[in-house]
């Protein structure tokens, strides 16, 4: 993502940015492995320090794919010096829902 000063506050840029990338980066990482839809159940996050100014990249690696539930980790880096800045785990279920692709 690259850095964006609408997403700033007064230590940088927003947790909520954080979150996001994280959630996403869970999603993409385990979707692939299933032919239907996943959601996200639960996830958790630690912001491990601020990023001001910075574009910023999230990494998710799978922990466990069930047939059922799926894991990951996730970790937010910032893309110019590779400062880790959040991580996070997240749990995925699979859907009764087709993927349409």
């Amino acid at each position: 993502m690259p850095y964006n000063p609408g997403f700033d506050q007064h230590k940088g840029i927003h947790g909520g940015v954080f979150a996001t990338l994280l959630d996403s980066a869970g999603w993409f990482t385990v979707a692939p492995h299933y032919d239907h839809w996943i959601t996200t159940v639960e996830f958790h996050i630690r912001l491990l320090e601020p990023a001001q100014h910075k574009a910023l990249q999230s990494i998710g690696h799978i922990v466990r794919l069930g047939k059922r539930l799926a894991t990951a980790t996730m970790e937010v880096k910032t893309r110019q010096d590779a400062r880790v800045i959040a991580i996070g785990s997240g749990t995925f279920a699979v859907t009764t829902v087709k993927m349409p692709f």
